[in-house]
């Protein structure tokens, strides 16, 4: 058995106890931050498990198990299950009622460019389990560093989720863009299916105590990015949906905000 099959094991063993335990949670109080905790856990155990599942298959097919590839995506990997871990600390908060949104504890000067391509590796297997082609469009020349002051897993749960609603809610093909402007740094995340039925902020704010299961990921990634001193919204796009993430770049030290 290779160091990949162990770990598909244990991952597998990982999902079907911690989704238990989400379901017995959200049977023992439907509260919204609860919903949306318990949302935000499925998400990153499912890319995990397809991700592993992708690199087993992979192992199988060659004898090198040391490529880039390999290490990119087992990287990503363990960014996803460490937002599982990030979701479960958030339900462990909300049902002791001290739920206030998505705490920030990790203040340090992010890469987004690496951190999308990350986000983008991770959700490959989900992408190719819908028949949905996943591209990460590479920066443009003297776009910058597209570097922000944050909490990394925080902003790994952010971009996970809208890539996830592209990958779940648009058409074929989901496209994503970095770049850097004007003293901010925009993540733009591209489909094209049949567009958004609404504002993001409408669309987030629809799930409400618990009800509802279109715009939680909207939501999560909406908070997150507020927090943060940024937003999400759509912007005009030709066909499908163009949802783009702006936040403030790093520049000089970090911030005196209340994280």
């Amino acid at each position: 058995m290779t160091a990949t099959a162990a770990l598909c094991g244990w991952a597998a063993a990982a999902v079907a106890t911690a989704l238990a335990l989400a379901v017995r949670h959200a049977l023992d109080d439907g509260r919204e931050a609860v919903a949306r905790a318990c949302h935000e856990l499925r998400g990153p155990l499912t890319a995990a498990r397809l991700g592993l599942s992708l690199q087993l298959r992979a192992d199988e097919g060659s004898r090198v198990r040391a490529d880039e590839g390999s290490r990119d995506r087992l990287r990503a990997i363990d960014t996803e299950l460490s937002r599982a871990a990030l979701a479960l600390d958030d339900l462990s908060v909300a049902r002791r009622g001290e739920w206030s949104g998505p705490r920030l504890t990790a203040l340090e000067r992010v890469d987004v460019t690496a951190l999308v391509a990350d986000a983008v590796e991770a959700a490959r297997g989900r992408a190719q389990a819908a028949e949905v082609v996943l591209g990460l469009a590479q920066p443009l020349p003297g776009a910058g560093g597209g570097r922000v002051w944050g909490d990394r897993l925080r902003l790994a749960q952010a971009l996970g989720n809208l890539i996830a609603n592209a990958i779940e809610h648009g058409g074929v093909a989901v496209r994503v863009t970095v770049a850097t402007r004007a003293g901010t740094v925009r993540v733009e995340v591209c489909d094209d299916g049949p567009g958004l039925p609404a504002p993001v902020a409408t669309l987030a704010r629809r799930p409400r105590r618990g009800r509802g299961t279109r715009g939680r990921g909207l939501a999560i990634a909406l908070a997150i990015a507020r927090r943060h001193g940024g937003t999400i919204a759509a912007a005009p796009a030709r066909a499908g949906a163009r949802v783009v993430l702006e936040l403030p770049a790093a520049t000089g030290a970090a911030p005196h905000r209340d994280w």
